[in-house]
């Protein structure tokens, strides 16, 4: 009998520990569960810094520091929006890497993006941040289940790209520069 694949949030905790590094999520609508998925995996206080949940558009600006005009012109759900929000956690909360959630749960379309559509974003401590775009199907409990799923997997992705590149520095490097 195979092994059950890791559970995403217990490696991504486990892969930051042994690295000495921590990360911070930015949520939309995953409304918490990110941040409630790592808290729960076993050595998060070692790993987790925080979350901040940006439900609201202007939250995504004031707080996170997305670009308004981006915002203005394409609405909350899109990549590189997701990617400034994993930047902007990523230094408002000095972590090394940030996460980001952003889409629609549903029930209705929202900025012109159908019901699924959602984009997750990494930012490390070097290069440029990456975002996915997903286009999940299922009701709102599902698509917000998957898309905790999505990132935490991005970030392990990430973790095992980056593996060579460990940097203890973790404010304003290439690639998380505010506009």
């Amino acid at each position: 009998m195979a092994d059950p694949p890791p559970d995403s949030a217990t490696d991504a905790v486990s892969r930051l520990v042994e690295r000495g590094e921590t990360v911070s999520a930015a949520e939309s609508l995953t409304g918490g569960l990110v941040a409630a998925a790592l808290t729960a995996a076993p050595g998060a206080s070692r790993a987790f810094a925080g979350s901040v949940t940006a439900y609201a558009t202007e939250l995504k600006r004031r707080v996170l520091g997305v670009d308004g005009e981006l915002l203005a012109a394409r609405g909350a759900v899109d990549a590189e929006v997701a990617r400034q929000m994993a930047c902007g956690v990523r230094e408002l909360l000095g972590t090394h890497w940030g996460v980001a959630t952003t889409g629609v749960a549903g029930p209705e379309p929202q900025d012109g993006q159908p019901v699924g559509r959602v984009y997750v974003a990494v930012a490390g401590p070097s290069g440029e941040p990456t975002a996915r775009r997903l286009d999940l199907d299922g009701d709102r409990a599902e698509i917000r289940r998957e898309s905790v799923q999505a990132v935490l997997r991005l970030l392990c992705g990430e973790l095992l790209e980056k593996a060579g590149g460990q940097s203890t520095e973790h404010r304003g490097e290439e690639g998380c520069l505010q506009p």
